[in-house]
C-alpha cells in the first residue's frame, strides 16, 4: 500500500483572513536499484485537495544523517553521497485544478562503473505566483512558498553487497541519582549500503548464566555514518548480582552478529 502524506497548512494574512492549502503526495520513499549505465524511472502522484487551483514546484537537495539519526538538509550536489546530479524531474513545475491528480516522473541515470549508494531529498512545494508589485523582495523567483512535503530518493544497485558495520564503546551514562540505568554505544557503518539494524541489550548473570533481554532498538544506518544509540532500564529490572551486559548488533542475514560488552554490578 502506497505511503501517503496529507498536509494541511493555513496561512493567515496581515488582515486575519485565512487561506488553506492541502495536498497529497505518493509515494514518499523512492528506492532506485539501477545498475551502472542503466536508467530507471518512478512516478509520483500529486493531488490538490484545495478548492482552487494550486501550483507546485519540485526542488532537489542533499542531506546528511547526524549521530542522532536525524536527516539534515544540505545544498544540492554538495555531499559525498549526493544523488542530485543523477536525477531528472519531469515536469519540475505543475499547476493542478481542485481535486486534480497528476504525475511527476523522477528518473535516474546511473553512470557506467559507479556502484555506490547515493541519496537525496525531493521537496514538493505548494506555491503561489506573485505579481511584481506584491512579491517579497527576498523571493527571487516570484513564488511564495505555502507548504511542502519532503520525499527521499535512494539509489543502490543490487550488485552492491558492501555491508560492513561495527558496534563499540558500550558504556554507562547514568548517575547515582537517576531512577533508570542508562547506557550508550556507537554504531559505525563502514560499508556502502543503507542498512536496517536491530540492536539488543542483553544481560547475563555471571553466577547462574541466566540471560535477560532488556531492550531492542531498530533503525536504518547510512554509509559513512556513526550513530549513538541509548538504552535504559529500571534499576530493579535485574536481581542483585554481577552481570555481563552486551549490546548485540544484527544487520541482516548477510552478516555475523557484532557485539560490545561491559561488566556491571546490580545492588
Amino acid at each position: 500500500m502506497k505511503s501517503k502524506i496529507l498536509v494541511l497548512i493555513s496561512i493567515i494574512s496581515c488582515v486575519f483572513s485565512i487561506k488553506a492549502q492541502d495536498f497529497e503526495v505518493s509515494p514518499v520513499d523512492l528506492k532506485f536499484t539501477a545498475e551502472p549505465g542503466q536508467t530507471q524511472s518512478i512516478p509520483i502522484s500529486i493531488t490538490n485537495h484545495a478548492n482552487k487551483n494550486a501550483a507546485f514546484n519540485v526542488i532537489l537537495a542533499d542531506f546528511i544523517v547526524n549521530k542522532e539519526g536525524t536527516k539534515v538538509t544540505m545544498p544540492p550536489a554538495t555531499t559525498e553521497h549526493s544523488l542530485v546530479n543523477w536525477l531528472s524531474i519531469n515536469p519540475p513545475f505543475l499547476e493542478l485544478s481542485p481535486n486534480e491528480t497528476r504525475q511527476v516522473i523522477v528518473s535516474i541515470q546511473a553512470p557506467v562503473g559507479d556502484y555506490s549508494t547515493k541519496w537525496a531529498h525531493i521537496f514538493i512545494r505548494s506555491t503561489n505566483e506573485q505579481t511584481a508589485l506584491i512579491a517579497d523582495k527576498s523571493t527571487q523567483t516570484g513564488l511564495n512558498v505555502l507548504g511542502q512535503i519532503v520525499l527521499t530518493a535512494y539509489q543502490s544497485p543490487k550488485s552492491n553487497m558492501n555491508y560492513k558495520m561495527k558496534i563499540a564503546a558500550l558504556s554507562e551514562v547514568s548517575t547515582l541519582t537517576d531512577t533508570l540505568r542508562r547506557f550508550n554505544a556507537k554504531i559505525d557503518n563502514m560499508g556502502d549500503k543503507i542498512t536496517n539494524c536491530k540492536v539488543s541489550l542483553l544481560a547475563s548473570n555471571l553466577s547462574n548464566a541466566d540471560e535477560t533481554l532488556l531492550q531492542v532498538l531498530e533503525f536504518s544506518s547510512f554509509p559513512d555514518s556513526q550513530k549513538e544509540v541509548y538504552f535504559e532500564f529500571k534499576k530493579n529490572a535485574l536481581p542483585p548480582g554481577k552481570y555481563a551486559l552486551a549490546a548485540i548488533l544484527d544487520y541482516g542475514k548477510q552478516s555475523t552478529l557484532e557485539g560490545s560488552q561491559i561488566l556491571i554490578d546490580v545492588e
